[in-house]
């Protein structure tokens, strides 16, 4: 379980094939901080599991399932990434609750400057976007963010100047693919409605 406070941005070292999956490899400085084998990452709002540690430097077992459902796959060596440990009972929770199952992808469609914020306008499948309601929660990339307008094909938020600062978002070019999970709250709401979906 995650907050989608994004604690640092690492850097990808390598994405490799190993055996009949892959292999990630990334330098992150804090997030080895109390870092173990078996933990738990959030890299880009996905939920990896450390299986080695040298340093500074993690890897990751990366299951063809998950280069499927998320934009893990199209990373290469120098590319950015967001990172969360995953929550202690120490922890404070700055953010909501992200689970690190990305349930889907969407596509960077817009930027535009609001102030010192940046308004974001993300296109997503009716499927992801049925879970979504204005001023409700959404992880992009692992970052918790509200929502702002859910439309009819796409959903917007705002980034504050320091989340602009500590997370990849800004500088990906549209057109990018970005990590989406929607409110766990949302999905367990409808479960157990009466009517179903």
């Amino acid at each position: 379980m995650f907050t989608g406070i994004v604690e640092e941005l690492g850097e990808v070292r390598a994405l490799s094939q190993s055996g009949s999956g892959s292999q990630l490899t990334l330098r992150g400085e804090l997030v080895c901080q109390g870092t173990g084998l078996g933990d738990s990452i959030a890299v880009n709002g996905v939920c990896l599991t450390v299986t080695s540690q040298d340093g500074d430097l993690l890897s990751f077992g990366v299951a063809p399932e998950t280069l499927s459902r998320s934009n893990l796959g199209d990373l290469k060596a120098g590319d950015k990434v967001n990172l969360e440990r995953s929550l202690t009972p120490q922890s404070r929770m700055g953010g909501h609750f992200v689970q690190g199952h990305v349930d889907g992808t969407g596509r960077l469609a817009g930027r535009e400057p609001d102030g010192d914020s940046l308004r974001v306008r993300v296109e997503a499948s009716p499927e992801l976007l049925h879970y979504m309601v204005p001023k409700g929660y959404i992880a992009v990339d692992g970052t918790s963010l509200t929502l702002i307008d859910v439309l009819e094909d796409s959903f917007t938020f705002m980034l504050v100047a320091y989340t602009q600062q500590n997370i990849v978002l800004p500088g990906r070019p549209l057109g990018s693919k970005l990590n989406l999970e929607v409110d766990i709250l949302a999905k367990y709401a409808e479960k157990f409605m009466p009517s179903g979906r």
